[in-house]
Order: C-alpha cells, then structure tokens, then sequence
C-alpha cells in the first residue's frame, strides 16, 4: 500500500499492525553525528504507551525500542535508522466476533471497500499502534531541534466541553490527562468517569507550541509550513481538525485586528501579537507557533450500535476488549512528535534556499 511515508529531506516509512509480530519506523536522510540511544526514544513512547491509567487501554505492552540500524558508537550514522518495537499483548480473539463487521467510526469499511480485505485484529494498519514508529521518530527529531535551541511542547487543551483556563509549569506530566491546569485536570477526571460508566467515550482538544523557530522556514505554495504541519497531524488516525493561530476564529475578526502589526525590538523584527500562530504565507514568521487539534471520541465503546456486516445485513453490536476512553492523553506526545519530524525536515530544507548558505557552508 502507498501512503506510508511521510517527508522530504528528511523521510519517515512506519510499518507493522497492531497484532503482528512488532512494528516500527526508517528514518531516511536524518544527518550523522547526533548523539542517541535507546533511552532519548524511550522517554517518548513511555508517554504514549498503554495500560498507564485509568484512562488508557489495559493492554500491557512495555513498548521496549530496539535501534537495528542507523547508530554506531552512540551516534547516528547517516545512514537508514531502523527502529522496532515487539508486540506483547495482544488479544486477537477479542475481535473474533466483529471479523465480519464494520465498526461505527472506525476504517473497517473504508479499508474492506478499498483491498478487499481487512486485518480486523485491531484495526492493522488503521489501529492507533502504528503512532509509535512516528513518536520513536519524532524523538530523534525533538532532540536535533533541542541542539537549535527549538522547543516542541503539546499538551492537552480540552476534554469534552472542560478548557484549561490555567498553565501550571511542570503538571502536564504530573496527571494521567496530560492537561497544565489541575482544576481542569480534576473536573476532566469526572467527566471522563462519568462517561466511562456510560460505556461511552470523550474527545477533545490537543494544543501544540513550537518555541525558537527562526524565521523564512517553509515554503510559499504547496509545501507551506503550515500546510506540511496541518498534513502531518491530520494523518494521525484520531484527528479530524486543525487550527494555526487563531485558526477558526480568525474568520470572525476582522483584519485591522487580526493582523500582527510589525515593530522593532533590539535590531530584530518582532509581531506585536500573533493571530498568525507564528507562520505567514506558509512562512515561519519567527514568533511561537502555535497549532490545535481536534481529537474525536474513541471510536471502540462498548454501548450496543446499529451498523451492518460484509454480507449487507444490518445487525446490532457491542464491542469488546481493551479500549481508550478517551485517546486525547495518548495523543499529546503523537502530535509533538509529528510537529517535531516537519520543523525538522523543513529546517533542512531552509539550508539551501540562498546561495550565500551554500557558501558559507562549504567556503568555512
């Protein structure tokens, strides 16, 4: 099947299925002499790995990385870096009885009408499983653009109709909900309890800010920075929405106000605000950019759903086993890790837009 890889300097191809043997991504075209090694990628896929609260699946896979390829002596090659991940736990007979049936808002029948033919173990290719060779290579991306002194930080905006009103430093990562504002995180608790009881799921919001991005990154037609950004996390499974800036509310403004007036600060051209969301013209403007996401419902609940069968008979179904009430916790370290693989690539790709870098580089 096509559609597998993502980038252009630098490439990602992830492979495997949720119930297969293992999965994992090649990273193409990364440069040589970036120090890593196990541990700089397990701290990212620790973040969106299974069975951690409440809140998550309780299948229990350790998601443990294996480097085949790529890093010699602690430092990458240049070369292909070929990254792995086994499965440990997987249930396949819990699908057993949805073998023939299209889940409601799931890829089943999408995918039955395209190959013919489905993996319905888990979704295969469609599971939410294949986001772990983007984060293993969205880690090795976030630490590169950690050297350029670039920050990628996402975290969870909203669940439900509960918006952070507050940013607490350092208690993203204290709540199994990934959300910055502890009322919000107690009153998202509740709401997401509640649900759970129901036999019913909870989406919400996932915001990401990208700190330290120079400005005259991206490209002006087709391959816009934010263009490229809004591709690479709409083709995360569970998104169907994305803003930049002020995004949709940018339509209800009008432009003597969401412009962002230019002024100078110490030498440097700098925005007064940043409706823009820090890119303009497909552009990185040099301000923070700023993107959201929209996050539906777990699609896996287990209240009883009318849908029909690969015979064309309309049946009733439940649908059981290990499932997210909610994906948005998850999620946050997914879309980090796609934001981090764009930059990344569109960093490269800056290195020869003017023939004076060219110069430099090679004349020093």
């Amino acid at each position: 099947m096509a559609g597998s890889t993502f980038g252009n300097r630098i490439s990602i191809t992830t492979w495997g299925e949720s119930h297969g043997a293992a999965l994992g991504v090649v990273i193409d075209g990364f440069p040589a002499g970036l120090k890593l090694c196990a541990a700089d990628i397990q701290m990212y896929l620790d973040r969106r790995k299974p069975g951690q609260s409440k809140f998550t699946t309780a299948r229990a896979e350790g998601d443990e990385v294996e480097i085949l390829s790529g890093v010699f002596e602690g430092r990458t090659t240049g070369t292909p870096i070929s990254l792995m991940v086994r499965n440990n736990d997987q249930h396949s007979k819990d699908y057993g009885d949805i073998a023939t049936t299209y889940r409601p808002g799931h890829a089943d029948f999408g995918f039955h009408e395209k190959f013919g033919f489905r993996d319905y173990r888990g979704g295969g290719r469609s599971s939410g499983r294949e986001t772990i060779g983007r984060v293993a290579a969205g880690a090795i991306c976030a630490k590169l653009l950690r050297e350029l002194g670039i920050e990628v930080f996402a975290y969870t905006k909203s669940i439900g109709d509960i918006t952070i009103s507050d940013f607490e430093l350092g208690y993203r990562d204290q709540n199994p909900l990934a959300m910055p504002d502890s009322k919000a995180a107690d009153d998202a608790a509740e709401y997401l309890a509640a649900c759970m009881l129901n036999n019913d799921s909870a989406g919400g919001v996932i915001e990401c800010v990208i700190t330290g991005v120079p400005a005259g990154i991206g490209d002006p037609v087709f391959d816009k920075l934010d263009a490229k950004l809004a591709q690479a996390v709409v083709s995360i499974g569970a998104v169907k929405g994305v803003e930049i800036g002020d995004g949709f509310k940018a339509s209800k403004n009008v432009g003597s106000l969401n412009n962002d007036e230019f002024e100078m600060n110490c030498e440097k051209v700098v925005k007064a605000t940043n409706h823009s969301g820090g890119i303009l013209g497909g552009i990185s403007d040099g301000d923070d950019i700023i993107l959201r996401a929209a996050i539906k419902p777990t699609p896996s609940i287990s209240k009883m759903q009318h849908t029909v069968n690969e015979a064309g008979e309309e049946v009733d179904i439940e649908i059981h086993g290990r499932h997210d009430p909610i994906i948005v916790p998850r999620a946050v370290v997914v879309v980090e890790a796609m934001c981090a693989i764009t930059v990344c690539d569109a960093l490269l790709g800056h290195m020869t837009d003017r023939v004076e870098y060219i110069k430099e580089f090679y004349k020093n």
